[in-house]
């Protein structure tokens, strides 16, 4: 197989069953979009319409099978399908946090996600490390965090900042893996996962919950 990817401990060959543990923790993300649902359902009929909501739930559940995928096919396909879902929830999260949050301008969204983008980018390249990418939401959820917590005492800011402590967690986690494989054969990435989608149900939760949108 031409194309095979084999870059967590827990996988030792090409079958589709070769990382179980690293799969079945997908189905975290998919209870976090179902809780996610409900907690929708429970607002009021204009945010029951809020179709940010929905399209970040969505993400979500197309996160969990994207890896879901990964994890069983181990393909440069599958890798895709892992990574375009998790890179369009970060850029359309920090969009809409920016917009209801801060009530921030078009052009300082445009900025602000395009410096997400760019520290992404800049901190893979810099730092040769497997979540080298994901500093860039870690950094943006800390300033995010803090700015609401300061400037603006907005109850969404404890949720951020309690996000971000997390994912640092996660970040760890998911960097350590492949280095524990010789005593733990498991690895550490399936808590990556389950990490990752209590992350993102707080994060969501807290635009759902005190992001103002327009009614539709």
């Amino acid at each position: 197989m031409n194309n095979y990817i084999d870059i967590y401990c827990e996988r030792n060959n090409i079958e589709y069953w070769a990382e179980p543990i690293n799969a079945l923790t997908n189905i975290a993300f998919i209870f976090s979009g179902l809780i996610l649902s409900l907690t929708i359902f429970r607002q009021n009929i204009n945010a029951r319409k809020d179709i940010t909501s929905w399209i970040l739930v969505s993400l979500i559940l197309l996160i969990g099978l994207g890896s879901w995928l990964f994890h069983t096919h181990a393909t440069t396909w599958a890798m895709i399908a892992d990574v375009t879902p998790i890179s369009i929830f970060i850029l359309t999260y920090a969009w809409f946090a920016l917009r209801r949050f801060v009530a921030a301008s078009l052009w300082f969204c445009i900025l602000g996600t395009s410096s997400i983008l760019a520290f992404s980018i800049l901190f893979q390249l810099l730092i040769k490390l497997p979540a080298g990418a994901y500093l860039g939401a870690l950094l943006a959820m800390v300033i995010m965090g803090g700015y609401l917590f300061i400037f603006k005492k907005h109850p969404a800011s404890y949720f951020l900042l309690l996000a971000a402590i997390i994912f640092s967690i996660s970040l760890t986690l998911r960097t350590i893996d492949e280095i524990v494989c010789e005593s733990f054969p498991l690895g550490t990435h399936f808590m990556w996962h389950l990490l990752n989608a209590l992350v993102l149900f707080i994060v969501t939760r807290a635009l759902i919950v005190f992001g103002k949108h327009k009614p539709s």
